[in-house]
């Protein structure tokens, strides 16, 4: 079989399409978390998500929407604990990042489940999603950015500037809550894509790779959007050709990919900022404005003793801390 008629096969056409759907939902909700560097949150939630998953194989039921539940739990905690200032955000992600998997790891051996069936959440595994898996991730992310493209002016507010936002009556708490809670979300969407522990690249990178050649929000969003369903389906493509030679995870493929695509952009990133430097090369000053006078204590002239400096068609002269120059019958000053 020839890698083309791959493509073919079911279980990669669903895997195509969750990477698409998973492609476009990490980006959106990450362009906040980068907007108010929180770019290590998706990374955290991720770790909690496992504890989320091992309590889906302990007690039988469907690890995705445990890990939803388990995810966004975290996730509003986290944001409390940062809102109320009772630690610093680091130590608040370091609790989540430990607990969460110390807690899944715990779980799923008591629940005796092997090494390899975390795994598989750990660093994604989407060549095996069932239907009901695809249509869940659809579900999940259509939510995800429904929610960031129909709040995003709210959401870029709060992003920017809380005291602003909250002057300007927006509910900044439950703003903060709801990008935390989409956060979850997307972890759990791209979580059999890139598995938990590779999420955070998905959300980050292609934000970061946009940010290289964009200046406005809007259009980082989306152009964020579009690099990361590349980075997804053409890692995933990539692993699918690769797989005939060696053993090629999809997970990592797609993270390398976005990392590939960063590095390509940042040389043009620089070129473009160079440039913009370039066509501004000095600040604008606002003209000096003349105020004439009738009388002058001195006449100046070359031979006066006050510093001369040429301006326009005339020479001022520095007096008293002001510029004069001699224009006529009166003398003007600035």
């Amino acid at each position: 079989m020839s890698p083309w008629e791959l493509f073919s096969l079911p279980f990669l056409q669903r895997a195509l399409i969750a990477a698409f759907f998973t492609g476009l939902a990490a980006p959106a909700v990450g362009t906040f978390l980068v907007q108010r560097r929180l770019s290590l949150m998706g990374d955290g939630i991720g770790h909690v998500a496992v504890t989320g998953v091992a309590l889906g194989l302990l007690t039988g039921t469907s690890p995705i929407w445990t890990a939803v539940l388990v995810a966004i739990a975290g996730a509003v905690t986290i944001e409390i604990v940062r809102e109320r200032g009772t630690t610093n955000g680091d130590v608040a992600l370091a609790l989540l990042f430990y607990g969460g998997l110390a807690g899944g790891i715990l779980l799923s051996g008591i629940g005796g489940e092997s090494a390899v069936t975390l795994q598989s959440y750990l660093f994604g595994s989407i060549t095996t999603l069932s239907p009901a898996d695809v249509l869940v991730t659809m579900a999940l992310a259509a939510t995800v950015l429904i929610a960031c493209l129909g709040l995003a002016p709210q959401l870029f507010a709060v992003a920017q500037d809380q005291e602003f936002a909250r002057v300007s009556g927006l509910r900044v708490r439950a703003y903060n809550v709801l990008v935390a809670v989409l956060a979850a979300v997307s972890v759990t969407v791209a979580m059999r894509t890139v598995g938990l522990l590779l999420v955070s690249a998905l959300m980050v990178v292609p934000v970061a790779t946009a940010q290289q050649v964009t200046r406005s929000f809007r259009t980082t969003i989306y152009a964020a959007m579009g690099l990361g369903v590349l980075a997804s389906v053409g890692g995933l493509v990539i692993a699918t050709f690769a797989s005939y030679r060696a053993t090629v995870a999809p997970g990592p493929a797609i993270v390398l990919t976005a990392l590939a695509c960063y590095l390509l952009a940042w040389p043009v990133g620089l070129w473009l900022r160079r440039r913009a430097r370039l066509r501004e090369p000095f600040p604008e000053i606002e003209a000096l404005t003349h105020e004439p006078i009738d009388e002058h204590p001195h006449e100046h002239g070359p031979r006066c003793g006050h510093l001369a400096v040429p301006h326009e068609d005339h020479v001022d002269y520095v007096h008293d801390g002001h510029r004069h120059a001699a224009h006529g019958a009166h003398y003007d000053e600035h």
